[in-house]
């Protein structure tokens, strides 16, 4: 078929039998059939009869063979090319073809052909060379023309080289500047333009007048075309070449030492004047990238509350060190809520000093100047692409258009306006995703921007264009385009938050008709039952805002008493219709959370309201029942609404409440005592009745989370401040005793007492004699924690004596002792100087009692910020015991704990100590001091911060470093609490950290000894523990800071892992699935390599001498495998179909292998998985 002496060449559909076959037969070729082919293949490219069609067809039969070809092949055949492209007979047409081959083994087999770059790469950056820039631009001028041959060997190198840098960047480090240069000399290549413009383009230093000068010929030349001129596709190839350099480079270096900024920044945006939309395009959106690299995990969002308003109300302020009392917590929907409502007017964000912010921060004028510009020309999908990089400018800065709004608005305005030529329907043709840019969706982004601007500007900038704003936003929310209609609803809000108090944008008069504007246009759609429903749903939050930013006697102008009258009814109404429920009662919980006055709330609408929200907490719908209970929360935590509940009203909604008081839902369970704790102050005697007292009883038995505990606690507390603790008292005492945790229900037990006093029936002399005279152990556990509690919140006043709690030390079983070193760490963090030195005594002892006292310094530490007393004086003699007693084995972790709390306290004092210690010679020393500073970071405030900031990455570094690999393992632990709790101060200096977690995720052969065991040898790997905190580091990592890790290695590492331990596989399994989300793109890339684990997994056949442990094993690893295997068929369904790319062979072939070798089990994993995601 292939018939190499034909004289039209070699017939085209030979060669798509021969790609097929390649396609369909690879695997099961042997070495010299694919040298055989090989060697076919090099012929057709060599063979000048035949056509370039054909010689294409030939290539991509070459990349699909490189899929099989062994090492040795590969090394081969890449020699073999890397001679062509030296032959000295070399022409045009031969160059391109090799170019082009040398591209898609870029893409087909990258991990691979990377140890190989230095081979390839340089013949195609010689390609883009300056020197041979120089050449053909010089031939140009002599010719009159470019040389069509010569434009295409540009072109191909330039999407070679975008392969290049896209598959292989690990190895395109080494040829970053060659890539960089070639890209930008590229990019501005316009044979078409002035000389002096091109210079211009050229030019590193900034312009700031370089549009003014080109602003009267700017649409001239976006009408400029020439159907004879091909430069624009090299200019566009070398756009896609620097936006794989920014999306490969812009997590690490490029980025943090302003490469990216100082180089291609500046050339993008005086591209913007470019005259071909294609190119264009890709300018705006390889720009619009690197903005969004630039606050890539730092961004500041200003989403509209229609999504968000739920997660702030049940967002609880964080309580550092415990300084603040519980109580405290209850402001924590309203305080959430002021924030998230836009109260206060931003503020302008410090210009960073340094940094790619800073970077950004520089070139935002010339940005916005050009973007300006570009809104005027009548182009759809520019404009459209344009806003988008101006959004992300938006969001990445918070802002930063207040000097610059004159420039955007009245454009911006105008595109949401205009309708003229805006066909809804049609597309446009576009770049990375500009080919859905129609008129509709381009007028979409620009409310998404505007909504943005009014979130993140000052309202006073703001004023001078808000009659226009809200006119066109009016208009458009009454568009027949829903999802325009829909849009204009969400920026509506953010309208809203800028012209009401405080914020309050313009004069009072020109505010009241503005507000009445847009109320008609909301109201409207919120009682229409014809209008679509998610455009019900959002005007139905829509008038939530608006009623909540017009609370108040001082607001009341702004909205006219029978306009809330009926806007209050709609959203009653509302409530009570299935499609719209949710919304209404998340629009219902703002108005609750904004009420300041009386009159904001009429007492008949809240009773009905109330009652309806908890009737929806029987319904199936967990979102819905979760936000009806957030909403009740901020009705119960706003004293004016909860006023306008009668004794009836409260009774009723206590009732509704009541299922939730189980531990069947613990998430649930702790707003609904929260909301208890406020319903019991207001009618005790009717709240506390017996079916609640049953409940808590209940509740106290089972395990809870500390936020459900302490909601639990200040329950307890409520209900015995008012004086009706009596019968919970008698439920604990005879229900519960000894039933539950000694040191759970001691708290509850003590709680109560000390809040209900002589109310309760029982006093603390009562539990002083239970200790002395009972025999029971468990009944001496729960004496002690509820006397420890209770000389805890008696504070000073406490009888008890240090003496009533050690004189258990020495009883048994060790229940006692221990609960006896709680229960006085705990008396003694309320009064500490009557404690504390009897504490300390202890702890200068060896054996058991220093054992104990560890555990009653701990208590304080961890109570220090609530303590009545100062403890400040002694914080040099505990942290010189803690020392010491830190030295025996048995003590090191609570020692080590009782360090980093102690740390908290006085950051300037004893951190440097304990930084000094992470260069101990003694390698014990050394991991105490990983440990303590891990126990530093869930609980610090700011001022621990303050101090820790200029340390924390060097004392990282010194961990990670540690020789002792228990250590390093310990330092992994700590760098993953750090991730956590001070990502702030990590993450932006990740890249010096990272290497080291990668490098304890590799099997070191050095750390594999061989054991005998009888007459058989076992190998130990003593590094195991250490690779599975590595990768349980890696796990964190990809989940809070994906953006700023080098993705190739993170893959590398997580597919290496499948080939690791059992432990290290189930993980490696749990991050590949989560990367489908992270970044479908490269594991889509990766899938050949994915395959090829996986079917070595499902392959493996434990012996029939196996224990059965290690049978449970394979058989895990298996069905885990084949799980992932089927959510990423889901995630790509194409990549093992017939038209599957180059790249996906491997996978294509193991899918077909599963459904004939494992077709059942596929079968099963596939039901699962769909019942999981339904």
């Amino acid at each position: 078929m292939l018939d190499l002496g034909a004289e039209s060449g070699v017939n085209g559909d030979a060669v798509d039998v021969l790609v097929e076959i390649i396609r369909v037969f690879g695997p099961m070729l042997k070495d010299a059939e694919k040298q055989a082919l090989q060697k076919t293949i090099l012929q057709i490219l060599d063979d000048d009869r035949t056509g370039s069609i054909v010689k294409k067809k030939a290539v991509v039969a070459m990349s699909l063979l490189s899929i099989h070809m062994g090492d040795t092949l590969l090394k081969s055949f890449v020699s073999q090319l890397a001679e062509s492209f030296q032959a000295p007979e070399l022409d045009s047409n031969k160059r391109r073809l090799l170019l082009s081959m040398a591209g898609s083994l870029s893409r087909s087999v990258p991990q691979r052909l990377e140890p190989f770059l230095g081979h390839l790469v340089p013949f195609v950056l010689n390609a883009l060379s300056e020197e041979e820039y120089d050449q053909a631009m010089a031939a140009r001028a002599e010719d009159g023309e470019a040389d069509p041959d010569l434009e295409e060997v540009r072109e191909a190198a330039l999407v070679a080289l975008e392969g290049f840098l896209s598959c292989c960047s690990n190895g395109m480090r080494f040829f970053t500047d060659g890539a960089l240069d070639s890209s930008l000399r590229y990019i501005v290549y316009d044979p078409n333009v002035a000389e002096d413009e091109e210079d211009e383009g050229k030019a590193e230093d900034e312009d700031e007048d370089a549009f003014e000068e080109e602003e009267e010929d700017f649409e001239q030349e976006g009408a400029f075309s020439d159907d004879e001129d091909s430069s624009w596709k090299l200019r566009r190839c070398a756009a896609k070449a620097l936006y794989a350099i920014i999306s490969t480079r812009s997590n690490g270096d490029l980025l943090e030492n302003g490469t990216l900024y100082d180089k291609i920044a500046p050339v993008l945006i005086k591209r913007f004047k470019e005259h071909e939309e294609n190119v264009r395009l890709e300018i705006l959106t390889t720009l619009a990238l690197l903005v969004r690299k630039t606050g890539e995990g730092s961004i500041l969002g200003t989403g509209n509350m229609f999504d968000t308003e739920i997660d702030a109300a049940q967002a609880r302020p964080s309580r550092k060190r415990r300084r603040l009392d519980s109580n405290t917590a209850d402001l924590g929907s309203a305080l959430a809520f002021s924030s998230s409502l836009g109260l206060n007017s931003p503020a302008a964000s410090p210009s960073p000093v340094s940094g790619p912010r800073a970077d950004l921060s520089r070139l935002s004028p010339s940005i916005v100047k050009g973007v300006s510009e570009l809104l005027k020309m009548p182009s759809v999908p520019t404009k459209q692409t344009a806003i988008s990089l101006l959004r992300e400018l938006v969001l990445v800065q918070h802002g930063g258009l207040s000097d610059s709004l004159n420039r955007i608005l009245e454009p911006l305005v105008d595109v949401i306006q205009n309708t003229s030529n805006l066909p809804n329907g049609s597309a446009s043709t576009a770049v990375a995703g500009a080919a859905a840019a129609t008129g509709g969706i381009m007028r979409v982004g620009a409310l998404q921007l505007l909504a943005a601007i009014c979130d993140t500007h000052s309202s006073r900038i703001l004023a001078p264009y808000i009659k226009r704003i809200v006119s066109s936003v009016t208009a458009a929310a009454n568009d027949q385009y829903y999802k325009l209609s829909g849009e204009a609803l969400l920026t509506i809000e953010s309208i809203a938050k800028a012209i009401t108090p405080p914020r309050s944008a313009g004069t009072e008069q020109e505010r009241t008709e503005f507000l009445a504007k847009i109320y008609d246009v909301v109201f409207t759609k919120a009682k229409s039952v014809e209008a679509d429903l998610e455009l019900r749903q959002k005007a139905i939050h829509a008038l939530g805002v608006l009623l909540a930013r017009t609370s108040g006697a001082k607001n009341v102008k702004l909205l006219a008493k029978d306009k809330r009258s009926h806007s209050l009814d709609v959203l009653q109404e509302r409530l009570k219709n299935e499609t719209t429920r949710l919304s209404a009662v998340k629009a219902s919980e703002i108005v609750f959370v904004s009420a300041v006055d009386q009159q904001d709330l009429p007492s008949q609408w809240t009773k009905e309201v109330a009652l309806e929200l908890g009737n929806q907490l029987r319904k199936a719908d967990r979102n819905l029942r979760t936000s009806s209970l957030a909403a009740l929360r901020s009705l119960a935590y706003n004293k004016v609404a909860l006023a306008k509940l009668d004794q009836q009203a409260v009774g009723m909604v206590a009732q509704l409440l009541l299922p939730l008081i189980s531990s069947r839902d613990l998430s649930l369970l702790g707003v609904a005592m929260s909301i208890y704790s406020k319903l019991v102050v207001a009618f005790p005697k009717q709240i506390v009745e017996a079916q609640l007292i049953k409940a808590l009883c209940e509740v106290v038995l089972s395990p809870m989370g500390s936020r459900a505990f302490e909601a639990f606690l200040n329950l307890t507390q409520s209900i015995g401040e008012q004086g009706v603790g009596q019968p919970l008292m008698a439920a604990f005492l005879q229900d519960v005793g000894v039933s539950g945790d000694p040191a759970v229900v001691g708290k509850a037990i003590g709680t109560l007492l000390v809040s209900g006093g002589p109310s309760v029936g029982v006093t603390l002399s009562d539990f002083e004699g239970e200790l002395r005279s009972s025999k029971d152990y468990q009944r001496q556990c729960l004496a002690l924690s509820t006397m420890g509690e209770a000389g805890f919140r008696l504070g000073m006043s406490s009888p008890l004596q240090p003496q009533t709690f050690s004189g258990h030390f020495s009883s048994t079983p060790e229940a006692v002792p221990r609960t006896a070193a709680i229960a006085l760490g705990r008396a003694g963090a309320g009064s500490i100087k009557a404690y504390l030195p009897v504490i300390l005594s202890f702890t200068g002892k060896a054996g058991n009692l220093q054992y104990l006292s560890l555990y009653s310094i701990k208590e304080i530490l961890q109570n220090a910020g609530s303590s009545r007393s100062d403890i400040s004086p002694y914080t040099q003699q505990i942290w010189e015991n803690l020392l010491a007693a830190s030295q025996i084995e048995d003590n090191k972790a609570l020692a080590a704990e009782c360090i980093g709390r102690i740390t908290i306290i006085e950051p300037t004092k004893f951190l440097p100590l304990l930084q000094g210690y992470l260069k101990d010679r003694n390698p014990a020393v050394r991991g105490m001091a990983i440990q303590a500073t891990r126990f530093t970071f869930a609980d610090s405030d700011d001022t621990f911060d303050e101090v820790l900031r200029p340390v924390l990455v060097q004392m990282l570094s010194l961990m990670l470093n540690d020789p002792h690999i228990d250590n390093r393992r310990l330092a992994l632990g700590t760098l993953n609490a750090a991730i956590q709790h001070k990502s702030d101060v990590v993450f932006p200096q990740l890249g010096g950290l990272l290497p080291l977690v990668m490098k304890d995720s590799r099997v070191d052969q050095d750390l594999i000894r061989e054991v005998q065991m009888g007459p058989f040898r076992h190998k130990v790997d003593d590094g195991l523990e250490l690779r599975k905190s590595a990768y349980e580091t890696l796990f964190s990592l990809m989940e809070n800071a994906y953006p700023r890790m080098n993705h190739n290695d993170l893959f590398d590492r997580a597919i290496a892992g499948l080939e690791d331990e059992h432990e290290i596989k189930m993980l490696c399994n749990l991050m590949l699935t989560k990367l489908v989300t992270l970044d479908p793109d490269e594991i889509q890339r990766r899938l050949d390599q994915i395959a090829e684990k996986f079917r070595v997994i499902l392959n493996f056949k434990p012996k029939e001498s196996s224990v059965k442990q290690e049978m449970e094993k394979a058989s895990e690893e298996g069905r885990s495998a084949l799980k992932v295997t089927v959510r990423l068929h889901n995630a790509f369904p194409g990549a093992a179909g017939a038209g599957s790319s180059v790249q996906s062979q491997s996978w294509k072939g193991y899918w077909e292998w599963l459904q004939k070798e494992h077709k059942a089990m596929l079968t099963n994993m596939e039901n699962e998985v769909k019942s999981q995601a339904a």
